[in-house]
Order: structure tokens, then C-alpha cells, then sequence
């Protein structure tokens, strides 16, 4: 059931997974925010919250088949009405096609977007961060 707006309609909240691209640490340098999922993951938040959607999933994938039965998973069960990513650069990294994922999107009526902004311009203490953050996690660093 959807929730009830102040003018007393009843709206049905727009389910958005969100997609990153797992890009190797290797590549902090030349291409940030490739390597910066959070970067990502954030962008598309925003995106979602700014049109009143609500994030469901927070995917990253490097190469996937478009036909990959886990990507489906959630849209077969209702939990996502939307795939969105951050850009073009973003899906032709997640997937091994994105012209045969959009053609999956379109058959299963689901709508895939990107978000379109300027990526952000990353200065040697961002780069930094990030690296911290994907280096870490063994030492038990969560990335707060």
C-alpha cells in the first residue's frame, strides 16, 4: 500500500536500485570516480530523494550479463521499479552490454535513468579518502 500524500491521495512510492560500477582501486588515479562507489551511490540518492523516490538497492557490479538472474531478482519481486546509475561511463563499466540491458529493462517494464550531473573533481585529499576507505576494510575500517 502506498502512503497518503497531504492533499489525501494515495501515492505508491517509486522503488530505485541504484548501480555503481566496481572499478579496481588501481584506477583511483586516472578515473575517481569510477573507483568511488559511494561517490556514486550518493549521487543517485540524491536523484532519487530530489523526485521523492525511495532507494531499495544499492548494487555494484563490473561486467555483469545483462541477463544475469540475480539482477532480476528484485524487480520480479516488486522491490524495484527503477534502475538508476550516476552516468553512460557508470553502466558501460557495470555491464558487459548496456544496450541488452536497457532491451531487458524495456521488455520487463522497468525504467532505467541516469543521473546526468558533472561528476565531481577529485583533489588529492578526495582521491585519499577513497583510497583509505577500499584499502581498509580488512583492518576493520567500515569507511565512516
Amino acid at each position: 500500500m502506498g502512503d497518503i500524500r497531504d492533499d489525501g491521495d494515495i501515492r505508491d512510492d517509486v522503488r530505485v536500485a541504484v548501480i555503481a560500477s566496481l572499478t579496481p582501486l588501481e584506477e583511483l588515479d586516472s578515473d575517481p570516480f569510477l573507483v568511488d562507489t559511494r561517490g556514486q551511490h550518493a549521487m543517485c540518492a540524491r536523484w532519487a530523494e530530489d523526485k521523492g523516490y525511495v532507494v531499495t538497492r544499492q548494487l555494484l557490479f563490473y561486467g555483469l550479463r545483462p541477463n544475469h538472474l540475480g539482477l532480476w531478482v528484485d524487480v520480479d519481486d516488486g522491490v524495484v521499479d527503477v534502475f538508476v546509475a550516476a552516468n553512460d561511463r557508470v553502466l558501460d563499466r557495470a555491464f558487459t552490454s548496456v544496450r541488452a540491458f536497457a532491451e531487458e529493462c524495456e521488455r520487463r517494464g522497468v525504467r532505467l535513468e541516469t543521473v546526468g550531473l558533472d561528476e565531481p573533481r577529485y583533489d588529492a585529499a578526495m582521491k585519499a579518502g577513497v583510497h583509505r576507505r577500499l584499502s581498509m576494510p580488512t583492518a576493520g575500517y567500515d569507511g565512516c
